[in-house]
């Protein structure tokens, strides 16, 4: 395998791309219209606006960072810049993770995140 791709369905893809693209800086991989494709870096995260309107439920998105400063530093820009709440950093009571969530503008969890085991 050479990388992988998830998709999600969305309320507005014009919407949800600049979300994607303006606010965590993700590059459009492939614009299909209804379709969108981001590169993370790591593999491809795919929004598509369908018909039928229904979105996915209980759907987190997770963006792994190097350190746990890095997630820090990630909070404080969206803090500071980004009209979307976020949570205040802090290790998870119940996962070994230190992270931080926001909301993207379909509802979904989108997390960064320093798993703290080796």
């Amino acid at each position: 395998m050479e990388s992988m791709m998830v998709f999600y369905p969305c309320k507005d893809i014009e919407e949800t791309s600049r979300f994607y693209q303006e606010v965590l800086g993700l590059r459009l991989y492939n614009d299909q219209g209804k379709c969108k494709i981001f590169d993370t870096g790591y593999g491809y995260l795919g929004f598509c606006q369908y018909s039928h309107g229904e979105l996915a439920s209980h759907v987190c998105i997770s963006f792994n960072c190097k350190n746990e400063a890095e997630v820090d530093k990630t909070y404080t820009l969206f803090r500071d810049t980004s009209k979307y709440q976020c949570t205040k950093p802090q290790r998870h009571p119940e996962f070994a993770v230190y992270s931080f969530f926001m909301k993207d503008p379909n509802g979904y969890t989108v997390e960064f995140q320093k798993i703290l085991e080796p």
